[in-house]
Protein backbone atom coordinates (compact mmCIF):
# COMPACT_ATOMS: atom_id res chain seq x y z
CA UNK A 1 0.00 0.00 0.00
CA UNK A 2 1.34 3.41 -0.94
CA UNK A 3 2.01 5.52 2.10
CA UNK A 4 0.14 8.77 2.49
CA UNK A 5 1.91 11.86 1.26
CA UNK A 6 2.30 14.61 3.79
CA UNK A 7 1.39 18.14 2.76
CA UNK A 8 4.33 20.27 3.93
CA UNK A 9 3.95 23.84 5.12
CA UNK A 10 6.12 26.58 3.61
CA UNK A 11 5.99 29.26 6.29
CA UNK A 12 4.54 30.40 9.58
CA UNK A 13 1.36 31.85 8.08
CA UNK A 14 -1.48 29.58 7.09
CA UNK A 15 -1.88 29.12 3.38
CA UNK A 16 -4.76 30.90 1.65
CA UNK A 17 -7.84 28.81 2.44
CA UNK A 18 -9.16 28.35 -1.11
CA UNK A 19 -5.68 27.56 -2.37
CA UNK A 20 -5.18 25.12 0.49
CA UNK A 21 -8.41 23.27 -0.27
CA UNK A 22 -7.32 22.85 -3.87
CA UNK A 23 -3.89 21.64 -2.78
CA UNK A 24 -5.49 18.92 -0.68
CA UNK A 25 -7.73 17.85 -3.54
CA UNK A 26 -4.73 17.89 -5.89
CA UNK A 27 -2.84 15.66 -3.46
CA UNK A 28 -5.69 13.15 -3.34
CA UNK A 29 -5.77 13.18 -7.15
CA UNK A 30 -2.04 12.39 -7.32
CA UNK A 31 -2.44 9.57 -4.82
CA UNK A 32 -5.31 8.13 -6.86
CA UNK A 33 -3.02 8.30 -9.91
CA UNK A 34 -0.55 6.14 -7.95
CA UNK A 35 2.18 8.76 -8.09
CA UNK A 36 5.14 8.05 -5.85
CA UNK A 37 5.31 9.84 -2.48
CA UNK A 38 8.39 11.69 -3.69
CA UNK A 39 6.60 12.95 -6.82
CA UNK A 40 3.59 14.03 -4.78
CA UNK A 41 5.79 15.92 -2.35
CA UNK A 42 7.65 17.65 -5.20
CA UNK A 43 4.44 18.82 -6.89
CA UNK A 44 2.76 19.93 -3.66
CA UNK A 45 5.78 21.80 -2.31
CA UNK A 46 6.14 23.58 -5.65
CA UNK A 47 2.51 24.72 -5.58
CA UNK A 48 2.87 25.91 -1.98
CA UNK A 49 6.06 27.82 -2.72
CA UNK A 50 4.24 29.66 -5.51
CA UNK A 51 1.44 30.64 -3.13
CA UNK A 52 3.93 31.85 -0.52
CA UNK A 53 5.67 34.04 -3.12
CA UNK A 54 2.41 35.54 -4.40
CA UNK A 55 1.24 36.32 -0.89
CA UNK A 56 4.57 37.89 0.05
CA UNK A 57 4.52 40.12 -3.05
CA UNK A 58 0.89 41.14 -2.63
CA UNK A 59 -0.16 39.34 -5.82
CA UNK A 60 -3.42 37.40 -6.29
CA UNK A 61 -3.57 33.98 -4.61
CA UNK A 62 -6.95 33.05 -6.06
CA UNK A 63 -5.95 30.63 -8.88
CA UNK A 64 -8.51 32.18 -11.22
CA UNK A 65 -6.71 35.53 -10.98
CA UNK A 66 -3.12 34.28 -11.30
CA UNK A 67 -1.69 35.33 -14.66
CA UNK A 68 1.31 34.40 -16.74
CA UNK A 69 3.01 37.61 -15.62
CA UNK A 70 2.70 36.58 -11.98
CA UNK A 71 4.19 33.19 -12.76
CA UNK A 72 7.07 34.72 -14.70
CA UNK A 73 7.86 36.98 -11.74
CA UNK A 74 7.96 33.88 -9.55
CA UNK A 75 10.34 32.11 -11.96
CA UNK A 76 12.64 35.13 -12.11
CA UNK A 77 12.77 35.16 -8.33
CA UNK A 78 13.48 31.42 -8.24
CA UNK A 79 16.26 31.74 -10.81
CA UNK A 80 17.98 34.27 -8.59
CA UNK A 81 18.01 31.89 -5.63
CA UNK A 82 18.04 28.34 -6.99
CA UNK A 83 19.91 26.08 -9.36
CA UNK A 84 18.50 25.62 -12.88
CA UNK A 85 17.51 22.04 -12.13
CA UNK A 86 15.51 23.14 -9.10
CA UNK A 87 13.77 25.89 -11.07
CA UNK A 88 12.81 23.37 -13.75
CA UNK A 89 11.45 20.97 -11.13
CA UNK A 90 9.37 23.67 -9.45
CA UNK A 91 7.98 24.75 -12.82
CA UNK A 92 6.95 21.18 -13.56
CA UNK A 93 5.16 20.85 -10.22
CA UNK A 94 3.17 24.05 -10.64
CA UNK A 95 2.45 23.19 -14.26
CA UNK A 96 0.79 19.95 -13.16
CA UNK A 97 -1.20 21.81 -10.51
CA UNK A 98 -2.64 24.31 -13.02
CA UNK A 99 -3.30 21.58 -15.55
CA UNK A 100 -5.30 19.66 -12.96
CA UNK A 101 -7.26 22.78 -11.93
CA UNK A 102 -8.24 23.42 -15.54
CA UNK A 103 -9.39 19.81 -16.00
CA UNK A 104 -11.43 20.05 -12.79
CA UNK A 105 -13.07 23.32 -13.85
CA UNK A 106 -11.50 25.29 -10.99
CA UNK A 107 -10.02 27.80 -13.45
CA UNK A 108 -11.30 28.83 -16.87
CA UNK A 109 -7.88 29.54 -18.42
CA UNK A 110 -4.53 27.91 -17.76
CA UNK A 111 -1.95 30.73 -17.56
CA UNK A 112 0.85 28.21 -18.09
CA UNK A 113 -0.56 26.80 -21.32
CA UNK A 114 2.06 28.47 -23.55
CA UNK A 115 4.89 28.71 -21.06
CA UNK A 116 8.04 26.72 -21.80
CA UNK A 117 9.80 24.78 -19.08
CA UNK A 118 13.05 26.57 -18.13
CA UNK A 119 16.07 24.99 -19.76
CA UNK A 120 18.69 23.25 -17.66
CA UNK A 121 22.07 24.10 -19.17
CA UNK A 122 24.72 21.43 -19.52
CA UNK A 123 27.40 22.33 -17.00
CA UNK A 124 29.85 19.93 -18.56
CA UNK A 125 30.31 18.07 -15.29
CA UNK A 126 29.94 14.32 -15.39
CA UNK A 127 29.58 11.92 -12.51
CA UNK A 128 32.85 9.98 -12.32
CA UNK A 129 32.81 6.23 -12.82
CA UNK A 130 34.54 3.69 -10.64
CA UNK A 131 37.84 2.33 -11.95
CA UNK A 132 38.61 -1.39 -12.06
CA UNK A 133 41.00 -0.92 -9.15
CA UNK A 134 38.37 0.86 -7.05
CA UNK A 135 35.77 -1.81 -7.74
CA UNK A 136 38.19 -4.56 -6.71
CA UNK A 137 39.04 -2.72 -3.49
CA UNK A 138 35.35 -2.28 -2.66
CA UNK A 139 34.66 -5.94 -3.22
CA UNK A 140 37.72 -6.90 -1.17
CA UNK A 141 36.58 -5.02 1.96
CA UNK A 142 33.17 -6.68 1.73
CA UNK A 143 34.65 -10.18 1.95
CA UNK A 144 33.91 -11.94 5.21
CA UNK A 145 31.49 -14.26 6.97
CA UNK A 146 29.67 -11.77 9.20
CA UNK A 147 26.09 -10.73 8.47
CA UNK A 148 27.24 -7.20 7.58
CA UNK A 149 29.94 -8.46 5.21
CA UNK A 150 27.55 -10.75 3.37
CA UNK A 151 24.87 -8.08 3.15
CA UNK A 152 27.25 -5.39 1.96
CA UNK A 153 28.80 -7.69 -0.64
CA UNK A 154 25.32 -8.44 -2.01
CA UNK A 155 24.50 -4.71 -2.11
CA UNK A 156 27.72 -3.80 -3.94
CA UNK A 157 27.46 -6.73 -6.37
CA UNK A 158 23.84 -5.97 -7.21
CA UNK A 159 24.48 -2.25 -7.74
CA UNK A 160 27.42 -3.05 -9.99
CA UNK A 161 25.63 -5.77 -11.95
CA UNK A 162 22.25 -4.11 -12.51
CA UNK A 163 22.79 -0.34 -12.37
CA UNK A 164 19.61 0.03 -10.32
CA UNK A 165 18.96 3.23 -8.43
CA UNK A 166 19.52 3.46 -4.67
CA UNK A 167 15.79 3.73 -3.91
CA UNK A 168 15.03 0.82 -6.22
CA UNK A 169 17.54 -1.38 -4.44
CA UNK A 170 16.49 -0.29 -0.96
CA UNK A 171 12.81 -1.04 -1.61
CA UNK A 172 13.39 -4.61 -2.84
CA UNK A 173 11.41 -7.42 -1.25
CA UNK A 174 12.65 -10.98 -0.79
CA UNK A 175 10.00 -12.16 -3.24
CA UNK A 176 11.27 -9.78 -5.92
CA UNK A 177 14.11 -12.21 -6.64
CA UNK A 178 13.47 -14.78 -9.38
CA UNK A 179 16.13 -17.44 -8.93
CA UNK A 180 15.06 -19.41 -11.97
CA UNK A 181 15.63 -16.46 -14.30
CA UNK A 182 18.36 -14.77 -12.19
CA UNK A 183 16.47 -11.46 -12.12
CA UNK A 184 15.07 -8.99 -9.63
CA UNK A 185 11.97 -6.89 -10.28
CA UNK A 186 12.26 -3.27 -9.18
CA UNK A 187 9.78 -0.42 -8.97
CA UNK A 188 11.37 2.44 -10.89
CA UNK A 189 10.58 6.09 -11.44
CA UNK A 190 7.02 6.89 -12.39
CA UNK A 191 5.84 3.72 -10.61
CA UNK A 192 7.07 1.64 -13.56
CA UNK A 193 8.39 -1.81 -12.78
CA UNK A 194 11.20 -3.46 -14.73
CA UNK A 195 13.25 -6.62 -14.58
CA UNK A 196 16.97 -6.43 -13.82
CA UNK A 197 19.07 -9.51 -14.62
CA UNK A 198 22.06 -10.39 -12.47
CA UNK A 199 25.08 -12.60 -13.19
CA UNK A 200 26.33 -15.64 -11.21
CA UNK A 201 28.70 -13.77 -8.87
CA UNK A 202 25.93 -11.37 -7.81
CA UNK A 203 23.64 -14.38 -7.45
CA UNK A 204 26.18 -16.10 -5.21
CA UNK A 205 26.48 -12.98 -3.04
CA UNK A 206 22.68 -12.74 -2.76
CA UNK A 207 22.39 -16.42 -1.84
CA UNK A 208 25.05 -16.14 0.88
CA UNK A 209 23.33 -13.03 2.27
CA UNK A 210 19.91 -14.69 2.37
CA UNK A 211 21.33 -17.65 4.31
CA UNK A 212 22.81 -15.25 6.87
CA UNK A 213 19.56 -13.26 6.87
CA UNK A 214 17.59 -16.26 8.16
CA UNK A 215 19.28 -15.83 11.55
CA UNK A 216 18.44 -12.13 11.83
CA UNK A 217 15.97 -10.96 14.49
CA UNK A 218 13.80 -9.43 11.74
CA UNK A 219 14.05 -12.32 9.30
CA UNK A 220 10.25 -12.46 9.03
CA UNK A 221 10.22 -9.01 7.32
CA UNK A 222 9.44 -9.05 3.62
CA UNK A 223 12.09 -6.36 3.01
CA UNK A 224 15.20 -7.79 1.42
CA UNK A 225 17.76 -5.63 3.21
CA UNK A 226 17.98 -5.64 6.98
CA UNK A 227 19.95 -3.46 9.36
CA UNK A 228 20.41 -3.79 13.11
CA UNK A 229 16.94 -2.50 13.95
CA UNK A 230 14.97 -3.81 10.97
CA UNK A 231 14.40 -3.04 7.27
CA UNK A 232 16.91 -0.69 5.72
CA UNK A 233 16.09 2.64 4.09
CA UNK A 234 17.69 4.29 1.04
CA UNK A 235 19.80 6.21 3.54
CA UNK A 236 21.08 2.90 4.88
CA UNK A 237 22.19 1.84 1.40
CA UNK A 238 24.00 5.15 1.01
CA UNK A 239 25.81 4.61 4.30
CA UNK A 240 26.91 1.09 3.32
CA UNK A 241 28.50 2.34 0.10
CA UNK A 242 30.04 5.39 1.77
CA UNK A 243 31.52 3.48 4.70
CA UNK A 244 32.88 0.61 2.62
CA UNK A 245 34.51 3.09 0.24
CA UNK A 246 36.20 4.82 3.16
CA UNK A 247 37.36 1.45 4.46
CA UNK A 248 38.73 0.62 1.01
CA UNK A 249 40.61 3.92 0.93
CA UNK A 250 39.12 5.11 -2.34
CA UNK A 251 37.60 8.41 -1.25
CA UNK A 252 33.99 9.56 -1.54
CA UNK A 253 31.70 7.12 -3.34
CA UNK A 254 27.91 7.27 -3.54
CA UNK A 255 25.46 4.64 -4.89
CA UNK A 256 24.64 6.60 -8.07
CA UNK A 257 28.25 6.22 -9.20
CA UNK A 258 27.48 2.52 -9.67
CA UNK A 259 24.71 3.39 -12.15
CA UNK A 260 27.10 5.51 -14.21
CA UNK A 261 29.81 2.85 -13.93
CA UNK A 262 27.40 0.12 -14.97
CA UNK A 263 26.29 2.12 -18.04
CA UNK A 264 29.92 2.80 -18.98
CA UNK A 265 31.02 -0.83 -18.58
CA UNK A 266 28.01 -2.07 -20.52
CA UNK A 267 28.79 0.21 -23.48
CA UNK A 268 32.54 -0.48 -23.26
CA UNK A 269 31.82 -4.21 -23.55
CA UNK A 270 29.89 -3.60 -26.78
CA UNK A 271 26.38 -3.44 -25.33
CA UNK A 272 23.77 -1.79 -27.53
CA UNK A 273 22.13 1.51 -26.58
CA UNK A 274 18.60 0.14 -26.96
CA UNK A 275 19.38 -2.71 -24.56
CA UNK A 276 20.99 -0.32 -22.08
CA UNK A 277 17.98 1.99 -22.25
CA UNK A 278 15.61 -0.90 -21.55
CA UNK A 279 17.66 -2.37 -18.70
CA UNK A 280 18.22 1.02 -17.07
CA UNK A 281 14.57 2.03 -17.19
CA UNK A 282 15.17 5.18 -19.23
CA UNK A 283 12.42 6.47 -21.49
CA UNK A 284 14.46 9.33 -22.91
CA UNK A 285 17.63 9.09 -24.97
CA UNK A 286 18.66 12.36 -23.35
CA UNK A 287 19.07 10.53 -20.06
CA UNK A 288 20.82 7.66 -21.79
CA UNK A 289 23.34 10.07 -23.28
CA UNK A 290 23.89 11.76 -19.92
CA UNK A 291 24.81 8.47 -18.28
CA UNK A 292 26.78 7.14 -21.20
CA UNK A 293 29.03 10.17 -21.53
CA UNK A 294 30.69 9.89 -18.10
CA UNK A 295 33.56 7.88 -19.58
CA UNK A 296 32.87 8.42 -23.29
CA UNK A 297 36.44 9.58 -23.96
CA UNK A 298 37.87 6.42 -22.44
CA UNK A 299 35.58 4.25 -24.57
CA UNK A 300 36.54 6.22 -27.67
CA UNK A 301 40.25 5.69 -26.99
CA UNK A 302 39.73 1.97 -26.45
CA UNK A 303 37.67 1.76 -29.64
CA UNK A 304 40.47 3.47 -31.57
CA UNK A 305 42.94 0.86 -30.36
CA UNK A 306 40.66 -1.90 -31.64
CA UNK A 307 39.58 -0.33 -34.91
CA UNK A 308 42.35 2.14 -35.89
CA UNK A 309 42.13 2.47 -39.71
CA UNK A 310 45.82 3.17 -40.04
CA UNK A 311 46.79 -0.28 -38.78
CA UNK A 312 45.22 -1.85 -41.86
CA UNK A 313 47.81 -0.42 -44.22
Amino acid sequence: MQKSAAIPETGKDAITESYGVLIRSFTRHLMAENKSPKTIETYVVSARLLEAFLREKGMPTDPENITREHLEEWLIDLQGRSKPGTVSTRFRGVQQFFRWMLEEGEISVNPMARMQRPAVPDDGQNTPVLTDSEIRKLIKVCEGASFEHRRDMAVVRLLLDTGMRRNELAMLKVDDIDWELSTVTVMGKGRRSRVCPFAPRAGKALDRYLRARKKHAHADSDSLWLGRTGPMTPSGVYQIVRDRAVEAGIGPVHPHMFRHSWAHLFRAAGGQEDDLMHLGGWRSRTMLTRYGRSAAEERALQAHKRFSPGEKY
